[in-house]
C-alpha cells in the first residue's frame, strides 16, 4: 500500500467513524493470516488535537501494520516497525501507557467496553499494542481471533 492509497482509504471512511465503534481501514495478510485494521472516532479526535490526522508520518504508521503481529517477536526491541504489545509493568512508565491504561482501558465510559463487545470479547481478552513506524506510533488494541486478527486503533504518540 502506498501513502496517496492510504490517505483515499482514510478519507473514505472518515464521515463513518462518528457512528460506529470502529469501521475497517484496510484488511493485510501476512503469512496466511489475515489482519484487519479499523480506525475509531478517538484516534481521530486526538490525531486532529495532535495535528497529525492524514498526515504522511500517520498514513506510513498505517501502512506498517502489513508487518502483521509476529508472537515470536510480540514485544518492540527497539529500531523495529511493526506492532508490539504494550506491557503494564514497563518502567519507567511512559506517556503512551497513560493514553491507552490510564485514559481508555482501565477508565470506565472511555468506550473501551463498547469496543470489544463490537469485537466479541472480554476485554481483558484484548492485547493492548502499538501500531510502531519511524516517527509515531499508533495506540490500541489487538483481538486474536480464530483465522484472523483484528488491530482497532484509538490514540496516537509523537513522542521519542
Amino acid at each position: 500500500m502506498e501513502i496517496v492509497e492510504a490517505k483515499t482509504r482514510v478519507k473514505a471512511i472518515e464521515e463513518s467513524l462518528a457512528g460506529a465503534p470502529f469501521v475497517e481501514f484496510h484488511a493485510f495478510e501476512r503469512e496466511g493470516r489475515p489482519l484487519h485494521l479499523a480506525l475509531t472516532e478517538r484516534l481521530r479526535k486526538a490525531a486532529r488535537k495532535e495535528g497529525v490526522w492524514r498526515s504522511r508520518e500517520m498514513l506510513a504508521a498505517l501502512k506498517n501494520a502489513a508487518y502483521g503481529f509476529d508472537e515470536q517477536h510480540a514485544r518492540s526491541v527497539g529500531g523495529r516497525d511493526g506492532i508490539f504489545v504494550m506491557d503494564r509493568a514497563f518502567r519507567p512508565a511512559n506517556e503512551m501507557m497513560a493514553k491507552l491504561f490510564g485514559r481508555f482501558l482501565d477508565k470506565p465510559g472511555s468506550g473501551a467496553e463498547e469496543l470489544a463487545g463490537a469485537l466479541g470479547l472480554p476485554l481483558a481478552e484484548l492485547l493492548p499494542v502499538r501500531l510502531v513506524s519511524h516517527h509515531m506510533r499508533l495506540l490500541g488494541v489487538l483481538a486474536r481471533r480464530e483465522g484472523a486478527d483484528w488491530l482497532v486503533l484509538v490514540d496516537c504518540d509523537r513522542s521519542e
